[in-house]
């Protein structure tokens, strides 16, 4: 069985730049960041073409490299994810709805 030499290494396709996505990795000569896809992938379930039609100007290298850097990296990029959920809920819960000011607060929708 003989070995196969990638052309060109995943880590090729990632880069991190201070402003640029927050000095985050993203994916070279786009603002995609590298949790931009693994979210697609790892959270809604996205397949890696389904992700390339979901963003036409990517090609399938750049995202199965930045699926790589992802799992190489995940540690640290799903404790990144994380906390930015967590500043999303208190940005969200100091804001009221564009549909609640309009409406007013509304309980038991679903009743």
């Amino acid at each position: 069985m003989t070995k196969t030499k990638l052309k060109t290494k995943p880590e090729a396709y990632i880069e991190t730049r201070a402003g640029v996505r927050g000095g985050a990795p993203v994916i070279v000569g786009t603002g995609i960041k590298v949790l931009d896809v693994a979210v697609r992938y790892e959270v809604m379930d996205m397949s890696p073409e389904e992700i390339m039609l979901a963003l036409p100007h990517l090609e399938l290298p750049q995202i199965h490299a930045a699926l790589s850097y992802y799992y190489a990296h995940k540690a640290e990029l799903d404790k990144e994810w994380k906390s930015s959920l967590k500043k999303v809920a208190r940005l969200r819960a100091g804001q009221v709805s564009i549909v609640e000011r309009k409406l007013g607060a509304a309980k038991n929708l679903h009743r």
